[in-house]
């Protein structure tokens, strides 16, 4: 099936591909965009998805960021895992690998990270790689606890239904067939804003379509137990939060909650009417935002300031 973010371009063509080596073994696929010597840029995508996902982020910063996406464990070009599983823990260990195999000894950068993607970075968070090369992070459509309870996508009154049938839900074994208007509508209430536009809904349903069913299933057991409050205290670098407040899956609940928490928060905005996959949807805020973390915690060397007086 096709990885194309949009149908009638082209993915961006990486610098260099590589593959990281995760603490079970497990082989990591990454992509380097960008110069080598720029301000570095780390993307870490969502639940189903993969690193055409990053598409607009990488064309709009790749000039002058050394961009580097990568596709988490059992998604797009990284395979099945090795001894560690599905877990935070593994997502933990393979930013590390990450993160170790495309930055310099003390090389900084910004971390992003959507919806699964954030909660790798809360779980990397008291991590010695994480701790040595995030500068800043910026957490796109996630949370940190209580998806299933939260969860809007079932129209039930909130209770243990409710979360009991989205807890079945994020675990359903059924394949989700192929990409026609019945699924893209599906997938448009579920993820995204009413006014998505199409173009933008297809190319979402094309890469969520394109996910093994083995990787949904056994991420979307993880999602359903998840807890990283403690994550979410341990992450002490600036940290901004962007959240859709059309969002069902992740709602607005859990920006805020995590915006509250944030050791060293720097606020969250909220984008009017987007649902989920907000760097898809309002890829110009998403990039913009990434844009002026580099410029503020990388470029200008505020990061070790930052982290001296966070220290203090």
């Amino acid at each position: 099936m096709s990885r194309l973010l949009h149908r009638d371009t082209v993915p961006p063509v990486p610098a260099a591909e590589l593959t990281a080596r995760s603490a079970d073994g497990s082989r990591i696929h990454v992509e380097l965009h960008g110069p080598e010597d720029a301000p570095a840029v780390v993307l870490a995508h969502g639940w189903t998805c993969n690193t055409r996902f990053w598409d607009a982020q990488i064309r709009d910063l790749a000039a002058g960021h050394r961009v580097i996406a990568y596709d988490q464990r059992g998604h797009g070009l990284t395979p099945e895992p090795g001894p560690g599983g599905y877990s935070t823990s593994a997502l933990a260990d393979d930013l590390e690998a990450v993160l170790g195999a495309t930055l310099a000894p003390g090389q900084k950068a910004v971390l992003a990270g959507h919806s699964m993607g954030g909660m790798t970075v809360m779980a990397a968070a008291s991590r010695p790689g994480v701790r040595e090369h995030a500068a800043a992070v910026l957490l796109c459509s996630t949370g940190a606890t209580r998806l299933a309870a939260e969860a809007l996508v079932l129209p039930l009154r909130a209770g243990a239904l409710r979360t009991r049938l989205t807890t079945a839900v994020l675990g359903a074994k059924a394949p989700l067939g192929p990409v026609n208007p019945v699924s893209r509508k599906i997938l448009k209430y579920a993820t995204m804003g009413r006014g998505s536009a199409p173009g933008r809904v297809d190319a979402c349903a094309r890469i969520v379509h394109a996910c093994p069913r083995r990787a949904r299933v056994e991420w979307g057991h993880v999602l359903g137990e998840l807890d990283l409050a403690d994550g979410v205290r341990a992450l002490r670098v600036p940290t901004a939060v962007i959240a859709g407040t059309d969002d069902r899956l992740t709602p607005p609940v859990h920006a805020r909650a995590i915006a509250d928490a944030l050791p060293v928060g720097l606020g969250l905005t909220e984008l009017t009417g987007m649902g989920h996959m907000t760097p898809v949807e309002a890829p110009e805020a998403v990039s913009a935002k990434i844009r002026e973390l580099v410029t503020r915690y990388v470029t200008t060397g505020a990061a070790a300031t930052a982290e001296k007086e966070d220290v203090a």
